[in-house]
């Protein structure tokens, strides 16, 4: 039968932390000897302790270097297969997830059936998507769908042969380490697969604006990273995401202001573009079952998040142009209790 260990990260993650390792506790119990290993990325909370009062192993991952969820996913993998090299699968999780019961079970079988699949990953539910618009949006992002897939996010059980062929995730990454690694692994043939079937619960705790300007701006961060990596083929789902990003968060709008005095304000017809944008999205996420309110919600966040991507694409290039180093993009707070 299949081995299979499990890896678990976290930076700040306080009672979220303990809601995880407890949902795994508990669906792996009637599992012989699952490894478990809990990767903390400097927390300065008491999430290390947390882990342990669980009888969890735990890694510290020291900050000789910059912590990144990829580092962290890395060691954990390493840890694991120190543990047990004979590993088959890896279930590879986020400390603010929860994981549903049966879930295990449903990938694995997956992937025994399938030698060629390298990723399974399923649906990620928010756990309180009516708590806040932002907790909405993140649920409705996660709906992705079924079927072969391009990427995966940071919960999935993955086969340990394939990360070994391709050395795992890429710890100079911020974000965006999960689709970056799905490329490599497409390009040797492997393939990722999206379940119909609940995976984990996901507790985004989106209260403010800001977190979710924050969000956003790392998503237009990961975009640029991925088009500097791979340029413009055959990743062509990045070209069209950086150029929309482009064209609807400044090039429109510098366009349309900046030409208001020389065309008498006749350029400003140009911002009809964005209600007609609007009208797209909103018959997609009708069409893909939104109810009439979400559709809407959904309509107005992506145009508006236009502008956030374009700054975190922005804001890369500048980094890379000026030769900083890569710092994380944070948008949660530590959760206690």
């Amino acid at each position: 039968m299949a081995k299979l260990g499990l890896v678990i990260i976290g930076r700040n993650e306080g009672k979220r932390l303990t809601n995880c390792l407890k949902s795994v506790l508990n669906e792996t119990k009637n599992y012989d000897k699952t490894p478990i290993i809990y990767v903390d990325s400097g927390s300065t909370d008491d999430s290390i302790e947390r882990a342990k009062s669980l009888g969890v192993s735990v890694i510290s991952l020291h900050n000789d270097r910059p912590f990144t969820a990829a580092r962290g996913r890395n060691t954990g993998c390493e840890w694991l297969l120190k543990q047990d090299p004979d590993l088959t699968y890896i279930q590879f999780m986020d400390g603010d997830c929860t994981l549903i019961a049966g879930w295990l079970e449903k990938a694995r079988e997956m992937l025994d059936h399938d030698s060629k699949l390298a990723i399974v990953c399923g649906r990620r539910r928010e756990q309180f998507p009516d708590a806040t618009p932002y907790n909405r949006l993140a649920d409705m992002e996660w709906n992705t769908p079924v079927g072969e897939t391009k990427a995966c996010g940071g919960d999935a059980l993955m086969r340990v042969e394939a990360l070994q062929q391709v050395n795992g995730f890429n710890d100079s990454l911020i974000c965006g380490e999960e689709p970056e690694m799905c490329i490599r692994l497409r390009r040797q043939g492997w393939k990722i697969w999206r379940l119909d079937e609940d995976m984990t619960y996901h507790d985004a705790d989106m209260t403010q604006f800001s977190q979710w300007w924050s969000r956003t701006v790392r998503s237009g961060w990961a975009i640029a990273q991925g088009m500097a990596m791979y340029g413009f083929a055959p990743e062509k789902y990045m070209v069209r995401q950086s150029i929309s990003n482009w064209l609807w968060g400044f090039i429109l709008p510098v366009t349309a202001l900046g030409l208001a005095w020389w065309t008498y304000g006749l350029s400003l017809i140009l911002f009809i573009g964005y209600p007609l944008l609007g009208w797209r999205i909103y018959r997609y996420r009708c069409a893909c079952g939104d109810t009439h309110p979400q559709s809407s919600l959904y309509a107005f966040f992506c145009i508006l998040g236009k502008f956030p991507q374009m700054m975190g694409q922005l804001k890369y290039w500048l980094q890379q142009w000026y030769s900083q180093p890569a710092t994380l993009i944070e948008y949660k707070k530590s959760q206690l209790g």
